[in-house]
């Protein structure tokens, strides 16, 4: 079975000579087998003692295998933990020079990008005897200015921002002639929460708690051979998860590093780049939050669309198919052989494990990856706690259901009498600031305020406690069941708020679609959102819904910040869509041509062209698509449109205006 769209851009890519291992060797030093590897690596740990030191040493222990790759124009550049190590030496004797004169034992901020530079100018802190604030770059200035202040910071290490304490450009730390001498350690990590609450939380970590963050991991590697598996001998994880965050930190760069396997560069994060990255380097593990693997599904499901109905009822028909299968190996047969060009042109073949954290997915998304012949589990963790647990079953229908699985060696969960998730163990931040007052988190049970259920020890959640509406009947409404559910045809995002009215709070659907869409488009989708209510049983505790043309994820967020959304909504601050307000669809020849050359540029369907759609801004076009689209309408059209005017006629109805005065 045939599907998938356009095939990836390849490069010709060459690795320096270096004194990196063999294929055939999984870089496991003297020890044959992965798991004996970790048990070794993690009784050193023990033996040698709970810190930092320890923690770096073995960290870089392996010392020729490939650490980090990044492309580098038709090469790949690729650096060995050995060296990297030595940069991060040369590097620490630099800092130790421009931070002499603060005291060691202070707090010093990490504010940049993930890079090979984040990694050097990390452990070239804590090699300086300093603690470094991991700062959280999708936070307002305002938030990280307070953050800074609340736990003292005294300097800030940066590759752009300037901040109003101490700030070193990262372009300054140079590499020394001599290396550092491995003398003072820091002590501590802080981590900044994702400030989609009110306040910013700082949450600290100590060696101590980093080993029993990394024992935990062991459970994993011995319940589920998948997340262990290698491609071609290496393991290697896309750096999509900023580092600064807890889940970047702890479940991509602690973990992997520790047992020294390969980090890829992602340059950016354009669809194009991503697929780009995972099939040159040929990436094994990427994890990512819930909206990232939604947007790889609904991109490629609307390759598969453009493909034509022949194609799309195929893959329909697969898909249905797989889901018959069920768990059984049939099941995994089919989707391996039934949907390999699927994969070809999402990721290709190299990936082995897939996980989801941070919020709630869909479940379609879930299924998606999982028929096509991928493993998509969903994980549990917070800044507070670290990362807790990951679902390890094989079988689809569990995967699918987003079970997070059992906690962690070490790690202890329990449901309160309000269906709250609470969590204990010796992995827990040690401590958290917040309006700058310290607490002690480590040592008891951690009240999460997420909503969870327990079947046969596998654990599910259900939302945010604070997230729970009362509907206009009384019940409780939770939103992260319910949003889910509404993503009909034509909605990009759907929230469901309950907003202030006077003295009264209104649950109220916030339905974002496109600011072009046609009037009987948004009647059809109006008159299925209530069919798809009344079929929930929840048309009579709706208040109002709201058609909005403004995405409710902007900026650096990856989801729903629904305080955020609230303030907004109670300010009148969104751009309602009114069906009888709607612009005037074009109705000629001429237009329908336009709008075929539109879609031809933008891989789209011309019916799905609105008039006044901008090509650039709502359409996603290119500069080399808008040229090449220009020099057919100039072909077809026998007229010159000048350079300096084509950029004000990126609509179809402008250049319909155009047109129609030069004919």
């Amino acid at each position: 079975m045939a599907f998938g769209g356009k095939s990836g851009c390849y490069y010709v890519i060459s690795v320096p000579s270096k004194p990196y291992r063999f294929m055939g060797d999984l870089g496991l030093g003297q020890y044959k087998t992965i798991k004996d590897f970790v048990q070794s690596k993690l009784r050193s740990f023990d033996e040698n003692g709970h810190t930092m030191k320890t923690l770096f040493s073995l960290m870089f222990g392996e010392k020729e295998n490939v650490m980090y790759e990044r492309s580098s124009g038709y090469r790949i550049e690729a650096f060995s933990y050995g060296e990297v190590e030595d940069r991060i030496l040369r590097r620490a004797r630099t800092l130790s020079k421009l931070l002499g004169d603060i005291e060691r034992g202070s707090v010093i901020g990490l504010s940049m990008d993930n890079s090979l530079d984040w990694i050097e100018c990390f452990w070239s802190i804590i090699l300086c005897g300093y603690s470094p604030l991991l700062i959280n770059l999708r936070l307002s200035r305002e938030m990280v200015e307070r953050a800074i202040a609340d736990c003292s910071a005294k300097a800030v290490i940066s590759d752009q921002r300037i901040y109003s304490v101490k700030t070193l450009m990262q372009d300054a730390i140079g590499y020394a002639d001599e290396r550092f001498s491995l003398d003072t350690f820091g002590t501590e990590i802080l981590v900044m929460s994702s400030g989609t609450s009110r306040h910013v939380k700082l949450c600290a970590y100590s060696a101590e708690e980093l080993y029993h963050q990394i024992k935990g991991s062991y459970g994993i590697v011995t319940e589920c051979d998948l997340i262990k598996r290698h491609y071609k001998d290496r393991l290697k994880l896309l750096t999509f998860l900023p580092f600064y965050h807890v889940f970047g930190l702890l479940a991509v760069y602690i973990w992997f590093s520790f047992f020294s396997r390969t980090f890829v560069e992602l340059r950016d994060m354009a669809p194009d780049t991503i697929t780009g990255t995972v099939r040159r380097h040929e990436v094994t593990h990427i994890f990512a939050v819930p909206l990232f693997w939604e947007k790889v599904y609904e991109q490629a499901k609307k390759t598969i669309r453009l493909r034509g109905d022949a194609t799309e009822q195929k893959f329909n028909k697969a898909m249905k198919l797989r889901e018959s299968l069920g768990d059984s190996a049939l099941g995994n047969l089919f989707s391996k052989l039934a949907f390999k060009e699927v994969r070809e042109n999402l990721f290709g073949e190299s990936i082995r494990f897939l996980i989801t954290g941070g919020s709630s997915i869909s479940p379609d998304a879930m299924r998606f990856f999982n028929a096509i012949g991928y493993h998509l589990a969903d994980g549990y963790g917070m800044s507070e706690i670290g990362i807790t647990s990951v679902e390890l079953s094989k079988k689809p229908s569990v995967l699918n259901a987003c079970f997070i699985g059992k906690p962690m060696d070490g790690v202890e969960y329990r449901i309160n009498s309000d269906s709250e998730l609470e969590v204990s163990g010796k992995a827990l931040a040690r401590y958290i600031i917040e309006d700058g007052q310290r607490r002690i988190i480590n040592g008891g049970f951690f009240q999460t305020h997420d909503l969870a259920v327990c079947e046969n020890g596998d654990y599910r959640i259900l939302g945010r406690r604070d997230d729970l509406i009362v509907g206009c009947s009384g019940e409780n409404l939770n939103p992260n069941l319910i949003e889910p559910e509404l993503l009909l045809p034509y909605v990009n995002e759907v929230c469901l708020i309950g907003a202030r009215e006077g003295d009264r709070i209104v649950p109220t659907l916030v339905v974002s679609v496109n600011a072009f869409i046609s009037a009987e488009k948004l009647e059809h989708l109006d008159r299925g959102m209530k069919a798809k209510l009344e079929e929930m049983h929840l048309r009579s505790e709706i208040g109002r819904i709201l058609y909005v043309s403004d995405r409710l994820i902007v900026g650096e967020e990856f989801k729903l910040n629904r305080i955020r959304l609230r303030e907004q909504l109670e300010s009148g601050g969104f751009t309602e869509i009114d069906p009888f307000t709607a612009a005037d669809t074009l109705d000629d020849k001429l237009a329908a041509r336009l709008r075929e050359f539109f879609a031809e540029a933008l891989s789209m369907k011309a019916e799905d062209i609105p008039d006044h759609a901008d090509f650039f801004l709502d359409l996603g076009g290119t500069s080399l698509d808008w040229f090449g689209m220009i020099g057919g309408i100039e072909n077809e059209f026998s007229v010159k449109i000048p350079a300096e005017q084509s950029a004000a006629l990126s609509t179809v109805a402008k250049l319909h205006h155009y047109l129609s005065e030069q004919l």
